[in-house]
């Protein structure tokens, strides 16, 4: 990226409102809940995600309700929200969020670790999704 290049990112952000995970008009940009479709090719197939705007990734994870605050504790370290959408019967319907800039390796890398912290505490991980502001 040249010079000239990166003063107009600089201030093409600098003129756009910070995204936040709660950030009115978000829409679903990219979708990734089939384990077999490999991250790269969620992306590119996405026609809305915009690669140059950070986005909400939100990951769906199930936990047992007791392990909830243990999730909760590992995710902060770098970052990510936990939010409790649903419990019932002593499960929990939970979405990691966090803002940050996609690009499949970073999501790929996300992912493996949100499945093996699932693992470890007797859930699952269902798979991600990234939010955006959509422009009509």
């Amino acid at each position: 990226m040249s010079l000239l290049d990166r003063v107009r990112d600089l201030l093409r952000r600098s003129s756009e409102p910070e995204l936040t995970l709660d950030t009115p008009g978000l829409s679903v940009v990219a979708e990734a809940f089939d384990i077999a479709e490999a991250d790269s090719a969620v992306l590119a197939k996405s026609h809305l995600w915009d690669e140059g705007k950070p986005a909400v990734l939100r990951h769906h994870l199930t936990l047992p309700a007791d392990r909830v605050a243990d999730a909760g504790r590992v995710l902060a370290q770098d970052g990510w929200e936990l939010r409790t959408v649903s419990e019932s019967g002593g499960a929990a319907t939970l979405h990691a969020l966090r803002v940050q800039r996609l690009d499949a390796l970073h999501c790929a890398q996300e992912r493996s670790r949100m499945a093996g912290l699932a693992q470890r505490l007797g859930g699952d991980s269902l798979g991600w999704d990234a939010l955006q502001p959509v422009c009509s």
